[in-house]
């Protein structure tokens, strides 16, 4: 049985003064009914251009120049604009780093749910303006009634946040790509919100990729974790092998960068150095400056997944995964 969504080769570029822009740099993944994929790395490491390339949101002089991307068997890359306007919102819905890309800033909140409700649903204004009410309930707002009626600028960051991740919700989409949605929001609203997406993951079988540089947040949401540096997945598998075998020394330097990973008092351990310009044809290993295995194949020849254990869903691109894995296992718990 295929899975959900199948991203397969999926390159994304941008021209620039200085050259092509590789941000997507032929990424590979699957993720099933039900499944919540972690998709995890430093800023600049292509996860939310990823995101958007998925959600066909990349506008010129961007484009996607290679790969598929397939929901439900059904291609998406090249989809004219009159069929996205019916998957988006409805089957795929995506939460955005900022929640002002999603709420219009001129026009009220009851206004803006309304209209996204009706968009994919024929129900009449009462029970659009009650369903309204009930997805701010859902997210923690107080009062929804009232607080319909307000423009976005009268609440706080984290509460619009809180519309906009509702808003994504409400037609219960089959796959929900998560941009960093509870950055700014407070601990407490955030449990709820991860709660709230494994509770639909698990009942309705929806489908997420959450975006995040923060494995304490996908550690205890989700069911694998992909690891991207500069444009390309770096390693992939079940979150609790990659989190206590990690293969790649770019994963291995995260997890050292965790606080609980630390004795009290004692200085964080960094990675060395900062990610590298992904412009123009790459040449070796991408993460070979900052990594402390690398040897001259590293800076001459670019590694390719390789995949191991779990049916073939666990990965590493790196030419001397295994004794990193061996090292990775023994600093990890040693």
């Amino acid at each position: 049985m295929s899975a959900l969504l199948e991203v397969n080769g999926l390159k994304t570029e941008f021209p620039t003064k200085r050259g092509l822009v590789h941000a997507v740099d032929g990424v590979s993944f699957t993720v099933d009914e039900g499944e919540v994929l972690g998709l995890v790395g430093e800023s600049g490491s292509g996860k939310s251009v990823t995101g958007y390339s998925i959600m066909g949101l990349i506008d010129a002089p961007g484009r996607i120049a290679a790969g598929s991307v397939k929901f439900q068997g059904r291609e998406l890359v090249g989809l004219p604009g009159r069929d996205w306007r019916a998957i988006r919102g409805r089957d795929v819905a995506m939460i955005f780093q900022d929640p002002m890309l999603t709420l219009n800033p001129v026009l009220r909140v009851d206004t803006q749910i309304v209209e996204a409700i009706h968009a994919h649903a024929d129900v009449s204004a009462a029970r659009a303006r009650e369903w309204a009410a009930e997805a701010l309930a859902s997210v923690g707002i107080p009062s929804p009634e009232d607080r319909l009626k307000a423009y976005p600028h009268q609440f706080s960051g984290g509460m619009r946040q809180r519309v906009a991740i509702a808003i994504a919700l409400l037609h219960k989409p089959r796959l929900l790509i998560a941009d960093e949605p509870t950055t700014a929001l407070d601990v407490t609203i955030q449990g709820q919100i991860l709660s709230q997406v494994q509770t639909l993951a698990r009942e309705m079988k929806m489908a997420v990729i959450w975006i995040t540089h923060d494995l304490s947040v996908v550690s205890g949401l989700a069911d694998r974790i992909a690891v991207m540096y500069a444009g390309r997945v770096v390693e992939s598998g079940a979150t609790s092998e990659v989190l206590t075998h990690p293969a790649h020394p770019y994963t291995l330097g995260l997890l050292h960068s965790l606080p609980s990973q630390n004795r009290p008092g004692e200085r964080l351990l960094q990675i060395p150095g900062a990610p590298p310009q992904t412009v123009g044809a790459r040449v070796g290993c991408a993460f070979v400056p900052r990594c402390t295995y690398g040897k001259a194949r590293c800076t001459a020849e670019v590694p390719t997944a390789t995949t191991f254990h779990e049916g073939g869903r666990r990965s590493v691109a790196c030419h001397f995964a295994l004794m990193n894995n061996a090292a990775a296992t023994e600093a990890t718990h040693g």
